[in-house]
């Protein structure tokens, strides 16, 4: 199977400046690129005045897991224990929710899914495309991709209600330098044991998926706003974690710690309600202060907590606060990509790179008329302004 777009001014993400060119994808992955390409396509889409992008990247959502309408409908928190590491979103991500097909229609065609944030350690998260199957198993591209955590709030207002720890920030943080410690000693007497079975410590789910973090295969993917921020940035430094922060209200604040603490943000949504304590200063000007500190700075939506297409306007509100027109294309296209270590896969187009492209009428972040006219994941159109979604295989 074979596309050709034609005629689209090109925002490759690679450095480049745009141009006006084509772009052929074969058997899913960009094959060729440049102008007034001769190739023949079993597909033509005629792209005269459409801005292509690659497919739009989100470092955050709880998409196939989260029941907007029936809250009691909540397979990505599994809130009978502050510490479930070894729980998988991808075991409870329905694919048939519509939600998937909204993240289309918002021109985003690769997703981080992580379990929600009720507990202190909540569980494994994995990445996916948004379409193109009926299996999700079929769509991931990373699994597990992090393990997540939460601070703040969200574990102490599930726990103290109960009386249980963790029922302050003290107990937070508490209950999980505890587990994590407990996998540093597991981990030791596995490499101790050096393959002998009778010195091998008995298998530990929980423990197991901690170590994936302690030794490097998946960073932690860390909820926290304000100060939780700082702590969360020892934890990782104490047990040498790579770490993304997820959220990052406040940080506006923490600048220079975060700075020097190396770890990626995801910044957002900031379509949510502001409130009390860690809800406030959710603001898009803080992904400016962030960027100029040196961070690698990502926008998400925390779909579907927020619709999907909040990630392009969001990026829009980052160009009004002063950020660079393509530094915000990058912040939901080539940053999360590599925030999420997919980005030899998408985040951008280029040669040998899956076949993912948005098509804009308009120019997304520029234009506040800019909308999604075509998103192809792949090679298929899973989208098309006016005619509804492609069929999954």
């Amino acid at each position: 199977m074979t596309m050709l777009i034609k005629h689209a001014i090109i925002y490759d993400m690679e450095g480049n400046p745009p141009y006006k060119g084509d772009i052929y994808i074969e058997n899913g992955r960009i094959a060729q690129m440049g102008p007034a390409l001769t190739v023949c396509a079993d597909e033509v889409i005629e792209a005269e005045g459409l801005t292509a992008l690659p497919g739009l990247v989100d470092a955050h959502s709880h998409l196939g897991g989260f029941n907007m309408v029936n809250v009691d409908e909540c397979d990505f928190n599994e809130m009978t224990d502050p510490v479930t590491p070894d729980v998988r979103a991808l075991d409870a991500c329905n694919i048939h929710d519509q939600c998937f097909m909204d993240a289309c229609k918002g021109g985003v065609t690769t997703m981080c899914v992580t379990p929600g944030s009720g507990n202190a350690i909540c569980g494994l998260a994995f990445i996916a495309k948004t379409a193109g199957k009926t299996d999700i198993h079929d769509l991931v591209l990373r699994n597990p991709s992090a393990l997540k955590l939460a601070f703040g709030m969200n574990p102490i207002g599930v726990y103290g209600s109960k009386n249980q720890a963790p029922m302050t920030r003290m107990g937070v943080i508490k209950v999980m330098r505890d587990a994590f410690n407990q996998a540093k000693i597991y981990m030791e007497k596995k490499e101790a044991a050096d393959g002998d079975p009778l010195m091998m410590p008995e298998f530990n789910p929980k423990l197991e998926a901690i170590s994936l973090a302690l030794s490097h295969q998946i960073p932690l993917k860390i909820h926290c706003e304000q100060f939780d921020m700082l702590t969360a940035i020892e934890l990782a430094k104490e047990f040498d974690c790579e770490y993304t922060i997820e959220h990052a209200w406040g940080s506006e604040f923490f600048l220079p710690e975060l700075a020097a603490g190396g770890g990626a943000i995801n910044y957002g949504p900031v379509g949510v309600p502001t409130g009390y304590g860690e809800l406030t200063h959710a603001s898009i000007a803080e992904v400016k202060m962030l960027e100029e500190a040196g961070l690698l700075v990502s926008i998400i939506t925390d779909s579907p907590i927020t619709m999907p297409e909040l990630i392009y306007i969001q990026a829009g509100e980052a160009v009004r606060r002063g950020v660079a027109h393509e530094n915000a294309l990058k912040m939901i296209t080539i940053n999360p990509a590599k925030a999420l270590h997919v980005d030899d896969r998408v985040g951008s187009l280029k040669i040998g790179k899956d076949g993912d492209v948005v098509l804009f009428t308009g120019m997304p972040a520029m234009d506040v008329a800019a909308n999604v006219k075509y998103t192809i994941i792949e090679g298929k159109v899973v989208y098309k302004q006016g005619e509804g979604y492609g069929k999954c295989e």
